[in-house]
């Protein structure tokens, strides 16, 4: 037995929940994954964990044990990225999970520069505004708009994502320029809904003028929960769109959407980096959060000061994090 292949597979085990998925994330056969485990425990002479049917779950001296697996592995990481050429260089595969608009407007496009300044980084970025579990799913880090609402998880806050009002001019040709966000609640307007991922439902945007406030939710006859579809939709004049300023600036610009509501103001959406407790933050990791970051603070910097650089989570517990939604 490799005890080190013992350690990353009762980990992985741990981390996804199932001797099944772990077998998947590792490239490994089931088999193989259990008998890894297998060993580890009769090396051991405890048994880390309780099997059944439907779960896996850590026994006490698991739980104990699973926490000082961790530290070990990040000290085996960290011994091999001390290396010159590995400080010099991060190498090694990083998977991500970024909102669809973004990535096609801002991530990809910047993309040549990433690859040109870290070269030996294999990156594989899944492009969707689905639910991610990030352990489960085995991911890195995910960059996500919105207020986070898993507090197992560590965020950086990269960016505020300026919002505005929005609609194809063949939409108002067709129904009238609304002149006040009241009148979206009416029978002649119409919105595009986005479909959130962690309710599956649209919500109100609140909107502020003076002091004026008020929330808006406004009649869908279309809703979407992928961003790209979302923005397709308004510029087809199916309703009204809510964007962040990057989404809609060109298209502005090219007269395919016209701003409404000009004189009132939307809070911005923070755009976090988002990763687990107790995930090693690797070379590789940390200079792809530094990217992001540089990346953001051209097109949506964070406004004014911020006490809350990072949000620290609770010490790594034994169990399985919640997943974590894109807005």
């Amino acid at each position: 037995m490799d005890r080190f292949d013992a350690m990353q597979a009762f980990a992985r085990v741990v981390e996804a929940g199932s001797f099944t998925r772990a077998a998947e994330t590792l490239h490994m056969s089931k088999t193989s994954v259990t008998q890894l485990v297998q060993q580890l425990e009769a090396r051991l002479r405890v048994r880390l964990l309780n099997r059944t049917t439907r779960q896996v779950k850590l026994t006490a001296d698991g739980a104990a044990y699973y926490e000082r697996v961790l530290r070990v592995l990040a000290d085996v990481d960290d011994a091999e990225t001390s290396l010159s050429s590995a400080s010099a260089s991060p190498r090694g595969r990083l998977r991500v999970d970024v909102p669809s608009p973004l990535a096609c407007m801002i991530l990809v496009p910047a993309l040549p520069d990433f690859h040109a300044r870290y070269p030996e980084i294999q990156l594989d970025m899944g492009v969707s505004d689905r639910m991610v579990d990030v352990i489960g799913d085995n991911v890195d880090c995910v960059v996500r708009g919105g207020e986070l609402t898993d507090q197992s998880l560590v965020a950086r806050r990269v960016a505020d994502l300026q919002l505005g009002v929005y609609a194809a001019p063949g939409y108002l040709d067709r129904v009238g320029t609304p002149s006040h966000p009241r009148d979206l609640e009416g029978t002649q307007h119409h919105i595009v809904g986005f479909l959130w991922a962690r309710t599956g439902k649209a919500f109100p945007y609140a909107m502020h003028r003076g002091d004026e406030s008020i929330k808006v939710q406004g009649r869908h006859l279309f809703a979407f929960d992928d961003g790209n579809a979302y923005l397709a939709a308004g510029l087809a004049g199916l309703g009204v769109l809510w964007l962040p300023d990057y989404m809609a600036v060109a298209h502005v610009d090219s007269g395919e959407l016209v701003p409404l509501f000009q004189d009132w103001r939307l809070d911005p959406m923070p755009l976090y980096v988002a990763f687990p407790p107790n995930r090693h933050v690797s070379a590789k990791l940390r200079v792809f959060i530094e990217w992001v970051a540089g990346l953001m603070a051209q097109h949506a910097p964070v406004a004014g000061p911020r006490d809350r650089k990072e949000r620290a989570a609770p010490a790594p517990r034994p169990r399985r994090p919640g997943k974590i939604s894109q807005p």
